[in-house]
């Protein structure tokens, strides 16, 4: 008997490139590595042609829109986004037939795409991202006037027609679960939690040049998309607390990231004083990320209590916690779910204490190496994408009933390297010496200090070269 042929599946991504979208990425990698064929439409990222396969992922892409500026110029940013991707989604049907599109939001049209493919036997799955009902209560409050009520009456219905248009719907933790089960009414064997967990294979703290401190002690650490919901110049105020009130000038910040909001925020810094202590990076990848992070001291989650924030999985919390670097964030549901005892809380809005326990933490060494390496093992064992990637693949097994490989065919990637009959050094893929994790005490130490192992120490380990 022939063997099954593969099922296509076509990734819709609007508000990040793939692969810089970590979460689609790693869905995409899975899928692959599951027996699927994968094709994603996105938008342009800076010098990225309009079509590449790139580890066997077919990469379909479009000049982005110039940015939005008020209601009509978001209206005509979807609108643009739109018609781009139904063009390419018939370029991808040219080159092979697609049995589902997966639409990740922002924003809720993509299901107006999926109804007519729908006639073509194509199955709509929805990958739940983003709250743009709680985006638009975050940015503007609760509207009183008949404009803000009717935008997000208009954005409700948009979120209740993708729901009711999925066939499956994917949602990132559990609060976005209930949502799509209690407001969406998806029923709850349609739905499936698989959280953006950091690949704690690939994420792996590293010996990184204590220059990048730039003459500092300690450097504090923000990463991630810089909008107007998600808090950014509470790590400035936090600087200026730091070095002004406190005088502590050995202390660095970088910001690693881009958004909306960038350039505000670089003048803020200019205008507070603290360009010799504030670094902007802008978009980073992931040799800049292991190298940050691994050389600072405190990662920052300074998100603000609003209806969106709250309910959402902050990625880059965990992906601190992967690099076992310590993290001060405000008390929101989910950044505790994720954190767990592995983080230090302030109360949201508490500006002045989010300095002050950035303060405590960095004079408190004991603390770091407890809370790093404590946040490390959670990483691995709790938040990993491994079982994420599992759940994720099951829910197309099941949709399609394809007897797949599993994301994993090769048997259970290990968290870290285990000893085997070679001796080799202990090297990521861009040379830097990694962390030993199988030792606690190197861990621990690590995460207390950030600074370049010694000379000759932990640099001949037993197992295979890391990659």
């Amino acid at each position: 008997m022939s063997r099954q042929r593969a099922p296509h599946v076509l990734i819709i991504v609007q508000n990040l490139p793939v692969p810089l979208d970590r979460r689609v990425w790693l869905e995409c990698r899975a899928l692959r590595a599951a027996g699927y064929e994968v094709s994603v439409i996105c938008p342009k990222g800076p010098g990225d042609p309009a079509y590449a396969v790139l580890d066997g992922v077919h990469l379909y892409k479009y000049a982005p829109p110039k940015q939005a500026d008020g209601l009509l110029g978001y209206a005509w940013e979807f609108v643009y986004c739109w018609l781009r991707t139904a063009a390419l989604s018939l370029k991808v049907r040219r080159r092979a037939h697609f049995h589902v599109m997966q639409a990740c939001n922002p924003p809720d049209t993509y299901w107006a795409l999926a109804l007519p493919w729908k006639l073509d036997a194509v199955k709509f799955v929805f990958d739940h991202h983003d709250l743009n009902p709680e985006v638009f209560r975050s940015r503007f409050g609760e509207p009183k006037k008949l404009a803000g009520k009717v935008q997000l009456a208009i954005l409700k219905w948009l979120e209740r027609r993708t729901f009711r248009t999925a066939d499956r719907v994917i949602s990132t933790n559990t609060s976005y679960q209930d949502i799509a089960i209690r407001r969406g009414g998806v029923e709850r064997e349609h739905t499936t939690v698989v959280r953006s967990g950091p690949d704690t294979s690939v994420m792996r703290p590293i010996y990184a040049d204590e220059s990048i401190r730039r003459g500092g002690k300690h450097l504090v650490a923000y990463l991630g998309i810089m909008g107007p919901q998600d808090g950014v110049d509470g790590v400035l105020h936090a600087a200026d607390r730091i070095v002004h009130l406190h005088g502590r000038t050995d202390f660095r910040f970088v910001l690693l990231g881009f958004g909306d909001c960038l350039d505000d925020l670089k003048r803020q810094a200019t205008d507070l004083g603290l360009d010799d202590y504030v670094e902007f990076t802008g978009r980073v990848g992931p040799e800049q990320i292991a190298r940050y992070l691994s050389a600072a001291t405190i990662g920052l989650s300074p998100d603000p209590r609003s209806p969106l924030n709250d309910v959402s999985t902050m990625n880059k919390t965990m992906e601190y916690m992967a690099y076992a670097l310590p993290v001060v964030a405000y008390r929101l549901t989910e950044t505790v779910v994720s954190g767990g005892d592995c983080a230090v809380y302030v109360e949201p809005g508490d500006s002045d204490g989010l300095a002050d326990a950035v303060i405590a933490l960095a004079d408190d060494q004991d603390k770091r190496a407890e809370l790093g390496a404590a946040g490390r093992r959670r990483a691995e064992q709790v938040l990993d994408w491994r079982p994420q990637a599992q759940a994720y693949i099951s829910v197309y097994d099941e949709l399609l009933g394809f007897p797949s490989a599993g994301p994993f065919p090769d048997g259970w990637p290990a968290a870290e390297r285990r000893s085997g009959e070679r001796e080799e050094k202990l090297v990521d893929q861009w040379g830097n010496q990694l962390v030993d994790l199988r030792d606690d005490r190197a861990l621990r130490e690590f995460a207390a200090t950030r600074i370049m192992a010694p000379e000759g120490e932990s640099e001949q380990i037993s197992g295979p070269q890391a990659s």
